[in-house]
């Protein structure tokens, strides 16, 4: 016997002499659909691949035959035809059976009746083939007729008119075919369900591929770009400007270092990919009529650190959008973590649950969207399409004036809580408010709503809201957002143990109320979902101004860096709108792919396979197989073994592994080998932590609970696990959960799980899953970009560094390059700098970093520009982006490299050389009353001052150049437009800066404030150089000699 391990079941195959597996009669299931394999007619399994016996039912084996590629998904032999199977092409080549013999069989033998559901649905689904990780689409279309070409002689058998009845009331449904009778109403009920089974067999998702009229000479000119830059670059260092040498040399370096930053960014956009999912087939596989729903429980994350930043108000609307989410309540939980310990958000959770008893019933009944009640109410749109119903004007009326009334309660907590008691916070029964010192208190739980909780207006049941403040005491580090978040994935694994987490900061509503079943269409996928670790969603903002000045919809990033990333291992983390798989943030390995058998040669002896190596590997493994039994870390019934820091662990996938109450007792009624394996258990607790609840938590891959848990006894093993010193001597923040060491966490977290081999998705829904708020104020984004760029730093001066960290794990080389670029560009900003401020001491000096060209050095450069025009040009073809948020991200990209990326690296080199941490501060999250009032909001900042001075010196630098340029004559005008076009380059991109600095202009344009300073300045200079009122000598010019006469 042979087992094949396939990620959380263990299937059995006998094998021949020659090793080929046999069919058993035992069930199995198809590793494409999700269904059971049925008998051949001889009643045993059938098999479609003989060469490795990957798992497959008929209709799919039929389907990928007639539709398909032909081939085994795992081994990509070709399929034989086996017995009663209609002819493909390509099989009169196999000459495998008699086609005439098969017929004859078929009408003769009584035994064997095909299923014509069966074979109809695999003749009309749509089915999609995954090989080496990537999805390979193959849609059905009408039925051609070589399709029945093994079976054209046939046609009087009872089976064959059938299925052909079964085809033509298909086709019928499809509008293909012209319906000729009326047919019984249970034969169309049968049809309608037949059509319904076969649509929800097929793929929840796609791959789409960018097309090749797009994507071919996007990669053309990205190697040739490439060529150019080395050609370019075999210039510049080989002529040397000699009089100005230093100038040359700096200028030479960055430009070496842009190329190398270019080459990381680049490649790792080489395959981009989109995805679309199918919502109603995910709601046909798992939510038929009369069954209870099989959707995956998922749980909600959302973090708050300072509610006077971040207001309740807009912390209420995330809650509230979530609670009223399009999913099943049972099957939804919210957890808020209050890492402040706010009295303030406290309360205003309370009136949130309160408002939502009314405001998820009326989201639910009249299928409103956005359901964060603050934006749909603000929402300009006509708020009437597509409503129907006569009530919802009324009651839409009646819940807006509800929201006010909601509005004005939590104003009215946010206007208490501004100035604090000296005696501290008292709650409503008198007792005093257990955070008031926010540094030095306990942990707290408070639980909303939910099956206990209180029901809606209609009596129906609501999804259950925690609120989650952990503990903190003075000499513990608590890791900020990363240690908030491990706190609330043990509180959720011991309350609910949803299988997936949701994670969204508090400003991040859900747009869209089917942003979890966009999810669930890969996380349930029978093909990859067990591999995924998370489904990462882009990022979308609402209240940022028209033209959009300072980038903050970083569109560049989230519509082609990560639709590139989608297409290698999945795309990175980025802190909010993603939906993990709680078993990837425990740190285990994904599920191992089934690896064809080594194939050996049948002309040779089996003495002589051993002698080539085969039985020493064999016999090797059997001896480290025996050492881990002894060791007791070994096979603990061995149905899911997964890998977790180079041990491996095991555990089931429906129920705890051990039972908990005798670990702790005792271990009677063991022999030696189940004890020993029930003691390697205690290392689980020097892992995830001492709570046996949680440990069992950690079992269940498919979540849930072992029996026999007391709901009451939950809340205070909840509480325990929050405590401050319980990850203490753990692997948390090490190797599972968030990862410590990075203001960052979110990039570290998903590079350790790329490392492991999981893979992620990139979902972009029609419609925004979520939109948050971003800082329009110019220092409020610099700051916010220097915490992104310190963390970057902290990961390049870290072990985790993408340059060393997981070689030998399963990161592909491309994401690598990716997870390189991540961490140093921060460092761009030193070449950057010096890059931009070359112009400046050129204009002043004379000097300039290139000598002069001759033609073939023309070539290159010009060359260069156009490769760099045509990169970008073409990349916004395929990506959609506009060219306008592609300029506005060059543009600040040369801001933030010099001011915020400059300050990040110094702040990094502090941190580690000199051990000097930096406190980031909470991005604001709320805006002016007027529309973009904080837009042109001055804020002083020292990181306005490297920017502020790079703009003076490039202006007084062109102001300097002109004026030489007018004093030396027309001959020295050549070389001054090479010098000018360099230093508007950087005025150019520094333009959205000025435009913050200067702040509002209520008439005049900061544009002709630009030019004016700069004419006026050329034109004195002018002025001075001509003198036209003072009357020009004719004579000798007369000098003092300096004598007294």
């Amino acid at each position: 016997m042979a087992a094949l391990f396939t990620g959380s079941r263990v299937l059995h195959t006998s094998s021949d002499e020659h090793g080929h597996p046999m069919p058993e009669s035992t069930a199995k299931i198809c590793r494409i659909c999700g269904d059971e394999i049925g008998l051949q007619e001889n009643g045993e399994a059938f098999v479609a691949c003989n060469e490795c016996g990957f798992p497959v039912c008929r209709p799919c084996y039929d389907y990928e035959r007639s539709d398909g590629h032909q081939t085994c998904p795992q081994c990509h032999t070709r399929y034989k035809r086996h017995r009663g199977c209609p002819k493909a092409d390509g099989d009169e080549e196999e000459a495998y059976y008699n086609d005439f013999e098969d017929q004859i069989e078929l009408k003769n033998h009584h035994d064997y009746t095909p299923d014509p559901t069966h074979h109809s649905e695999s003749k009309f689904s749509q089915h999609q083939i995954h090989i080496n990780g990537d999805a390979v689409p193959s849609v059905a279309g009408s039925v051609a007729g070589k399709d029945f070409e093994g079976e054209k002689e046939s046609t009087d058998n009872e089976e064959w008119k059938d299925r052909m009845e079964k085809w033509k009331s298909r086709q019928e449904k499809r509008g293909l075919v012209t319906k000729t009778g009326d047919g019984g109403n249970d034969k169309n009920d049968d049809d309608d369900d037949d059509f319904l089974i076969a649509e929800a067999r097929q793929p929840l998702w796609r791959k789409v591929p960018i097309p090749s009229r797009l994507i071919s000479p996007y990669r053309i000119v990205i190697v040739v770009r490439f060529v150019i830059l080395c050609f370019f670059f075999h210039f510049r260092i080989l002529t040397p400007a000699q009089d100005a040498y230093p100038l040359w040399i700096i200028s030479v370096i960055c430009e070496i270092w842009f190329g190398l930053s270019w080459i990381l960014d680049q490649f790792p956009k080489w395959a981009p990919i989109n995805r679309e999912t199918y919502l109603d087939r995910l709601s046909l596989r798992f939510e038929r009529e009369g069954e209870p729903d099989r959707l995956a429980p998922v749980d909600f994350f959302v973090s708050s650190v300072d509610p006077l930043k971040e207001p309740p108000i807009i912390t209420a609307n995330t809650i509230l959008s979530i609670l009223a989410v399009d999913y099943p309540v049972d099957k939804v939980s919210c957890y808020l973590s209050d890492d402040g310990a706010s009295m303030l958000l406290f309360d205003a959770l309370s009136e949130t649950a309160e408002f939502a008893r009314r405001w998820v019933p009326f989201c639910k009944k009249y299928s409103v969207e956005p359901r964060a009640p603050e934006f749909y109410f603000s929402e300009k749109m006509d708020y009437l399409k597509d409503k129907v119903q006569p009530t919802f004007v009324k009651d839409r009326r009646a819940m807006k004036r509800e929201y006010e009334e909601f509005k004005v309660r939590i104003n009215a907590l946010v206007a208490k809580a501004q100035k604090k008691p000296e005696e501290g916070w008292v709650m409503q029964d008198g007792t005093p408010w257990p955070g008031n010192n926010t540094r030095d208190h306990p942990g707290m739980i408070q639980v909303y709503l939910g099956s206990e909780g209180a029901l809606d207006i209609e009596g129906k049941e609501l999804p259950r809201l925690v609120y989650v403040s952990r503990e903190k005491r003075p000499g513990y580090q608590h890791h900020k957002k990363a240690g908030a978040e491990n706190a609330l994935v043990r509180v959720s694994a011991v309350l609910t143990n949803a299988p997936f987490i949701l994670n969204l900061d508090c400003d991040h509503y859900l747009n869209n109320s089917k942003a979890v079943r966009e999810a669930m269409c890969f996380l349930m996928d029978p093909q990859i979902g067990k591999k995924l670790c998370y489904v990462q969603f882009p990022q979308r903002f609402d209240g940022i101004d028209r033209h959009d000045r300072y980038a903050n919809r970083n569109v560049v990033f989230f519509d082609i860096n990560m639709k590139g990333l989608d297409g290698i291992q999945g795309p990175v983390y980025v802190g909010t709108g993603c939906v993990f798989n709680r078993q990837a943030l425990y740190g285990y390995d994904p599920p191992a792919s089934e690896k064809r058998p080594k194939m050996t040669c049948d002309c040779w002896p089996s003495w002589c396979c051993c002698c080539c190596g085969g039985g020493s590997r064999k016999s090797k493994g059997g001896k480290k197989k025996g050492l881990k039994s002894l060791l007791g870390i070994g096979k603990l019934y061995s149905k899911n073994k997964k890998k977790m820091m180079g041990k491996h662990y095991t555990r089931k996938s429906s129920a705890a592994a051990f039972d908990l109450e005798e670990i702790e007792e005792g271990l009677e009624g063991y022999d030696e080998l189940e004890k020993s394996s029930l003691m390697s258990q205690k290392n689980f607790e020097k892992r995830f932590g001492m709570s046996p609840v949680f440990i069992a938590s950690t079992l269940m891959e498919d979540g849930g609970f072992p029996e026999g848990n007391n709901p009451s006894s939950l809340i205070k093993e909840a509480i325990h696990v929050i405590s401050c010193g319980y990850e203490e001597k753990t692997e948390w923040g090490k190797e599972i959960g968030w990862i410590y060491g990075s203001v960052t966490e979110d990039i570290l977290s998903g590079f350790k799980m790329h490392c492991r081999g999981w893979k992620s998705v990139y979902c972009t829904p029609k419609r925004a899953a979520f939109k948050g708020s971003a800082p329009i104020n110019l220092s409020d984004r610099l700051h916010q970009v220097l915490r992104w760029a310190l963390g970057s730093v902290e990961i390049f001066f870290s072990r985790h560094c993408p340059l060393w960290y997981g070689f030998g794990g399963k990161l592909k080389w491309l994401q690598r390059l990716s997870y390189i670029n991540t961490v140093v560009y921060p460092f761009t900003s030193i070449a950057l700098l010096a890059y931009c401020t070359l112009p400046a001491v050129c204009l002043l000096t004379g000097k300039f970093i290139v000598p002069t060209l001759n033609n073939l050095a023309s070539v290159w450069f010009i060359a260069l520009f156009l490769s760099i025009i045509v990169t970008g040009v073409l990349e916004l073809r395929w990506s959609g982006v506009s060219i306008e948020d592609w300029w506005r991200n060059e543009q600040f990209w040369v801001i933030g490299g010099v001011s915020a990326h400059l300050f990040a690296v110094f702040q990094g080199l502090l941190k580690v050389l000199a051990g000097v941490d930096t406190n980031f501060t909470v991005t604001s999250k709320s805006a002016d009353d007027a529309e973009f009032g904080e837009l042109y909001l001055f804020k002083w900042t020292t990181l306005l001052i490297p920017p502020t001075t790079l703009i003076i010196l490039n202006m007084v630098g062109v102001v300097a150049g002109v004026a030489d340029a007018i004093n030396n004559g027309y001959g020295s005008w050549g070389p001054l437009f090479g010098k000018l076009f360099f230093a508007f380059w950087v005025i150019v991109h520094l333009y959205p800066f000025l435009k913050g600095l200067m702040g509002r202009q209520n008439r005049t344009p900061t544009i002709v404030v630009l030019w004016s300073i700069l004419l006026a300045s050329i034109f004195s200079l002018v002025w001075v150089r001509i003198d036209p009122f003072l009357p020009k000598q004719t004579g000798p010019i007369l000098k003092q000699c300096g004598v007294e006469c």
